[in-house]
């Protein structure tokens, strides 16, 4: 009984509250009643009326959240928004691949107009080869027509010889078939004619075959120096000029403005000494290091009679004499090396001869460097013979000279001193790209 009263009397307070009693017999739908709370109305704080139950913490948290915003409008909100993002996120990328729709037919554009230019360029080389070729012939031509005219005018006088000869002997013939006696009659008698020698003169009467000889052999040169200048075009390409880092420069080497002329000095320029700067051999490097792909370089070194040539490493030494601050006596370094007329290859302390080399002595030397495959070639670069090759190859002398690079190549050069009876080198040309 005392349960059913309590009960009771709760529900006369739920009624006043102005909440529905659940029916008998459904506490089930009193239980979903209290957890969904939507016929709730916040109780006033200072009401004196006692409340049944505590609130439960869940519940609270949905009063609080009463009125705000559902997740679902919020989530609505976010979604459109995020729409517009990407519909202007679209319109940015179709005009992105509009531009290289556009950059893509531009380059085809640009790449015809430069076969047209090539195309001209060797037409020009063409027409200039084909005009100089028939300046050729026309003057083989008229050298033909002079020794023809000569020999015809010779010829003449030998067919008006070989009349008079043969008239001799027909009145010879006559007169003996007339008359036995007519050899005593002088009046009847043939004029006696001498035989005709050949003229020294005729001789002469040749093509100028001397000429045609020089002619030949100015084209072969000419062939030749083309095909050399062809490829060298080719290595023109990749080229670049040096430009040395002073820093680096031994306390004798004069470096001009430019940075491309290097002169050595016979006394040592003032100034501090700095940690990169060779102090004992007369060397200098590149300011710019190859670090990949490739690049092609010249040096002129007609006013040098004793240098060195090639690249290194920034690790390699730059104080003391010993085999480490030296190009090409260390690992660090390969270099090609012109001392007492004789050239030479050098790496790891390990040197050949250069073979083939011409008698005439060197104008400029091209240094080609591939970092990519580790390939380094020297050239003559007005005949582009290899004076040498470095490569992944392993030859009896180096042994595996160059299989990759590791680090950082700097172009370098180097002043030998040459022997006792001859000047002291003084000059060596980087040649600048418009002239390389």
């Amino acid at each position: 009984m005392a349960g059913k009263e309590a009960l009771s009397v709760g529900d006369g307070q739920l009624a006043q509250s102005g909440l529905a009693a659940p029916a008998a017999g459904s506490p089930a739908g009193s239980h979903s009643a209290l957890q969904e709370g939507r016929g709730f109305s916040p109780l006033d704080s200072s009401s004196d009326r006692v409340q049944p139950f505590p609130r439960s913490p869940k519940l609270q948290k949905k009063i609080a959240n009463f009125g705000q915003p559902s997740k679902v409008n919020l989530s609505m909100d976010q979604l459109s928004r995020r729409v517009e993002e990407l519909q202007a996120e679209r319109t940015r990328t179709e005009a992105h691949i509009q531009s290289l729709k556009k950059r893509k037919a531009d380059l085809s554009k640009s790449t015809e107009v430069m076969k047209q230019r090539v195309q001209e360029h060797f037409e020009n080389m063409h027409c200039v080869l084909k005009q100089d070729e028939q300046a050729v012939q026309d003057s083989l031509e008229l050298d033909l027509r002079q020794a023809r005219t000569r020999l015809d005018q010779v010829l003449k006088t030998w067919q008006l010889h070989q009349d008079q000869v043969t008239k001799s002997i027909s009145s010879m013939q006559r007169a003996l078939s007339n008359s036995p006696l007519a050899d005593k009659d002088d009046k009847g008698q043939p004029e006696n004619l001498s035989p005709k020698k050949p003229d020294v003169t005729e001789k002469e009467i040749r093509l100028n075959e001397e000429r045609f000889k020089r002619l030949l052999k100015t084209l072969s040169s000419i062939s030749k120096q083309l095909k050399a200048q062809l490829q060298r075009k080719t290595l023109l390409l990749d080229s670049s000029p040096m430009v040395i880092d002073r820093q680096t420069c031994h306390s004798q080497i004069t470096v001009t403005l430019e940075g491309r002329g290097l002169s050595f000095s016979g006394s040592a320029c003032s100034g501090p000494a700095h940690p990169l700067q060779f102090d004992k051999v007369c060397c200098a490097l590149d300011s710019a290091p190859v670090t990949a792909g490739q690049r092609y370089s010249e040096v002129d070194v007609r006013c040098c009679s004793a240098w060195a040539l090639g690249v290194a490493y920034a690790s390699m030494e730059r104080k003391g004499r010993d085999k480490g601050s030296k190009l090409g006596r260390n690992r660090n370094s390969w270099c090609l090396e012109l001392r007492n007329g004789n050239l030479s290859a050098w790496h790891n302390d390990r040197h050949v001869a250069c073979k083939g080399v011409g008698q005439t002595p060197l104008g400029k030397v091209g240094i080609w460097l591939n970092y990519d495959k580790g390939q380094l070639l020297f050239y003559d670069a007005d005949t582009m013979a290899v004076l040498q090759r470095f490569s992944a190859a392993v030859t009896p002398v180096f042994d595996r000279a160059h299989h990759h690079f590791t680090q950082p190549v700097y172009l370098a050069v180097r002043f030998l001193r040459p022997p006792e009876n001859q000047m002291w080198p003084n000059h060596l040309e980087l040649c600048p790209h418009s002239t390389a």
